[in-house]
């Protein structure tokens, strides 16, 4: 792998790292007035249980990419492979909440989704590209 492409999949999930661990912490310790810059409070749920699970659900994820960052990408690719689902997830229910029409607030989807299906795109092509490097030993 070249010095430049490894440096920039570092970078990604130091990014994505840095992204979810500073929203887990958001959403869990600060969620209303997350909600409240977010100009969303209205929809912040009278029961904020799930909250707290989906932050710490982040804060997790956060932690994984991490390891990625500074480890070998080669023998985390399963790692990733985490991530990059773990991305896909958030931009699919996003996109089905939106296309549904049930969405109550588009800030979600236009701020969270689309971040996180850039995310997606670029952390599928570094788990191909190491995966591809595992098979072929290139």
């Amino acid at each position: 792998m070249s010095p430049d492409r490894e440096r920039w999949y570092r970078v990604l999930f130091w990014i994505a790292a840095i992204y979810d661990l500073v929203l887990g912490i958001v959403f869990l310790f600060f969620y209303r007035p997350a909600f409240s810059v977010l100009g969303i409070e209205e929809a912040l749920p009278e029961y904020t249980s799930f909250l707290s699970l989906i932050a710490v659900f982040l804060f997790v994820i956060g932690v994984a990419y991490v390891f990625i960052a500074r480890g070998d990408l080669v023998r985390n690719r399963d790692l990733i492979a985490v991530g990059v689902l773990y991305k896909l997830a958030y931009f699919s229910v996003a996109l089905w909440y939106l296309i549904g029409g049930v969405y109550p607030h588009i800030v979600f989807f236009v701020v969270f989704g689309l971040a996180d299906l850039a995310f997606f795109i670029a952390m599928a092509e570094c788990w191909w590209y190491v995966d591809h490097i595992e098979e072929t030993g290139d």
